[in-house]
């Protein structure tokens, strides 16, 4: 049964130079777990918002919606179509846990008898007992997010729409809150519609997969049949650098059979095919030695004079123009952290050396002069102005650079980082991925030295990630150096010189990424748990791929795969 139907759907923002959308046509049936992916900006998150009327974006828009039948415009209230946001502190509105899970059915006039019965029902299901009394500001990121979607579902919908819901969740939280999904699907039947970057656990276990590229579907089919499609399309797709890593690493070397979906799929096709041998050769051991732009000494930090702390004991020595990157799951202090080495929070004991200088003797704002720059994890706390041009004209200003050479700066960094067509739109009216290039613009216009960046892989496609990837090292080889907080795994793997994880407030291991993640269970790869007990120091899909090849190339046998395809 149809559920859901989009005819010819078009739609352009107020002052801009294209469609957001252009020609959707789109059905989803009743039951149905469909996921949404495609490049930052193809028009993910305008579409998803087009669904629910109530939070329908301004502008021009054409072509019909139809929702169970009817035009949206004559069709379902606010209950019937639950919407998760990518932020969870965007969607809490109350100050108590059971409070937020009540607030729903309080303002569309339940009893309260049934309210009562629905929230407890609702809190069994999602575990939530052992906080429901909790003060919502006092969660973690998984735990908002749970609640997010718990306080959807408790009204009932019938369709469930999610924007990249994992976005700012640990890995372990990202894949609990996935299965929860799935759980629902199955057991209440719910419809889900769902749009996602991080594809490695949603992807196997949905019906359809949508691919969007310019504001049109270009893809429509089942997970097995979706890379054969994007290479039919183009063999050098950037939507395949998406796929996960068994799909990435079996189309690499051309696998013969069906295609393999999840880490388990993929190390039985691995185990199948390859005995292990010509394992690449584990890193050069890494001494402490250099110059450090960075360093922390035994630094405590709590918010409140009778709070727990936050930081206990942190010490870490981050050297002039590497990459380093801090991980660890919600709540464990990441953030903070770069609060503190940013200055913005101030340790109660301890030490912090930026660029040889204890930070309390920069005085005014010398430490953000040509030295230090952060690139919070909300990229809209940095946009002020009405368009992007107007904010990143800010900077060079305020550094003093002669107006004559204003306008040079900023149209070079646009073209750097490839939002030059961004500069006349409204911050907000950008894709979050969008939003998080041009912060990052922003912050370099700065000329940092030291840059810190709280998840800047947030709401970025594997292809935006890749030119971020690429800017990080051009930037390193200019002297900078770079201090990343992340839950995006593959990309520290690929990225980073050396990997920390933080737990409980301290420190408690740093290596190269090849060496930390090898030993890790679940904060690691997928490439790196498909690929133990064959290669156990490969941990990139590219790692992975090359110890294959170079064990063909040594045996003379080649698997077949019945097309051409490059990641």
């Amino acid at each position: 049964m149809e559920l859901l139907r989009v005819e010819d759907l078009s739609f352009r923002y107020p002052n801009a130079g294209r469609n957001a959308l252009d020609g959707i046509d789109l059905t989803v049936q009743n039951g149905e777990f469909v996921l949404l992916c495609g490049p930052s900006g193809c028009g993910k998150t305008t579409l998803l918002q087009m669904l629910k009327k109530e939070l329908a974006p301004a502008g021009e828009k054409t072509g019909r919606i139809f929702y169970a039948g009817a035009p949206q415009e004559d069709s379902a209230d606010a209950g019937e179509i639950g919407f998760v946001r990518q932020d969870p502190e965007s969607q809490i509105v109350t100050d108590k846990v059971w409070h937020e899970l009540a607030f729903g059915l309080e303002n569309m006039g339940v009893p309260t008898d049934t309210i009562r019965r629905r929230v407890g029902e609702m809190a069994g299901f999602f575990g939530i007992e052992g906080w429901f009394r909790q003060k919502t500001d006092e969660l973690s990121g998984g735990q908002k997010q749970l609640l997010n979607l718990a306080a959807v579902l408790v009204m009932q919908p019938k369709l469930l729409i999610l924007d990249e819901p994992t976005g700012q969740l640990d890995p372990i939280a990202a894949a609990d809150f996935i299965t929860t999904l799935q759980k629902i699907n199955r057991e209440l039947g719910l419809t889900v519609l769902l749009a996602e970057h991080r594809l490695e656990e949603i992807f196997p276990i949905v019906d359809r997969v949508l691919v969007m590229e310019d504001g049109r579907i270009r893809a429509d089919d089942e997970p097995q049949h979706i890379a054969a499609r994007l290479t039919a399309i183009s063999p050098d797709h950037p939507m395949l650098r998406a796929l996960p890593a068994a799909v990435r690493v079996w189309q690499e070397v051309r696998g013969k059979g069906e295609c393999p979906l999840t880490v388990k799929e993929g190390r039985d096709f691995l185990h199948r095919h390859f005995t292990g041998s010509d394992a690449p050769r584990p890193e050069p051991e890494d001494p402490e030695k250099g110059d450090f732009a960075v360093e922390l000494k035994n630094v405590w930090f709590r918010y409140e004079k009778d709070a727990p702390d936050i930081l206990r004991g942190v010490t870490a020595k981050i050297r002039r123009g590497e990459i380093f990157c801090l991980l660890g799951g919600n709540g464990a202090g990441k953030t903070t952290a770069l609060n503190v080495i940013a200055g913005l929070e101030r340790a109660y004991r301890g030490k912090i050396v930026i660029k040889g200088k204890p930070i309390r003797s920069y005085q005014g704002n010398s430490l953000y002069r040509r030295n230090l720059a952060f690139l919070p994890q909300n990229p809209q706390t940095v946009f002020v102005r009405d368009t992007l041009r107007a904010d990143l004209a800010e900077i060079p200003e305020t550094m003093g650079i002669p107006k004559s050479e204003q306008a040079d700066r900023i149209g070079q960094m646009a073209n750097r980082l490839g939002i030059a067509s961004l500069l006349e739109r409204h911050p907000y009216d950008l894709s979050g991925g969008e939003q998080q290039k041009c912060a990052l613009a922003k912050v370099l216009l700065s000329e940092p030295k030291i840059l810190l960046l709280d998840e800047p892989t947030k709401g970025l496609d594997a292809f935006a990630k890749q030119g971020l990837r690429e800017i990080l090292r051009e930037l390193k080889r200019e002297g900078i150096t770079l201090l990343l907080v992340t839950h995006d795994v593959e990309f520290a793997a690929e990225t980073a010189d050396r990997c920390a994880f933080l737990f409980d407030g301290e420190i408690l291991s740093v290596d190269s990424p090849r060496r930390f993640f090898a030993g890790n269970s679940f904060y690691t790869t997928a490439a790196s748990r498909m690929a133990r007990g064959l290669w156990p120091d490969a941990v990139t899909c590219e790692q992975v791929v090359a110890c294959c090849r170079a064990e063909e190339s040594r045996t003379g046998r080649k698997t077949d795969f019945p097309a051409e395809g490059k990641l």
